[in-house]
């Protein structure tokens, strides 16, 4: 286990500094002194150390998703510390359109079960937010949910292609203004 976590933070930083398509998977094992062998014990495939690699990045931001964010705050948090490691927004990027091939079941379970969870989790902070009468009763939790992480990954893609003209926290503030959720305590 301790093996496959340095594999893995490892990984992220090669990510962070390289981006996906810059590192293989001997590269990787070059940088932590593993043969591409012993890599490939721990990670049958390509597909699996991505998909854990950004398994474990979102593992670290959940922690962070206290109970007084509303749904645009959740998103709007994670692109903001996306931002400060490029490698896993372009990851993500890699992940999502890898999903639609058909050769990466694996990939495609990981970004549907994901979609499905996020889309849970902030469709019942809007439902939380409805009750209490900051988001009108009339908008349908998932639908609003979908938007809202449609309107993050795509103001993600779009910062990585024009970083300069495109402002994500901005942006985010503007789509807050229709699903305000909570105030921060």
């Amino acid at each position: 286990m301790a093996r496959r976590r340095q594999i893995i933070e490892s990984a992220i930083s090669e990510f962070a500094e390289h981006g996906v398509d810059g590192t293989s998977l001997r590269t990787l094992g070059q940088e932590i002194g593993v043969s591409h062998a012993t890599l490939r014990h721990y990670f049958a495939s390509r597909d699996e150390l991505l998909v854990e690699v950004y398994r474990a990045h979102e593992e670290a931001e959940d922690a962070d998703h206290g109970p007084h964010l509303g749904a645009v705050d959740i998103i709007a948090d994670s692109a903001e510390r996306n931002r400060s490691i490029p490698g896993m927004v372009r990851l993500y990027a890699s992940l999502t359109t890898d999903a639609l091939q058909e050769d990466h079941s694996l990939t495609q379970a990981f970004v549907r079960d994901r979609f499905q969870k996020v889309r849970d989790e902030l469709a019942e902070r809007i439902r939380q937010d409805q009750a209490c009468g900051r988001i009108d009763a009339d908008i349908d939790p998932v639908d609003a949910a979908a938007l809202v992480i449609a309107a993050s990954d795509g103001l993600q893609i779009q910062w990585l292609l024009a970083p300069d003209v495109v402002d994500v926290p901005r942006s985010m503030a503007i789509l807050k203004r229709l699903f305000p959720g909570r105030t921060h305590s």
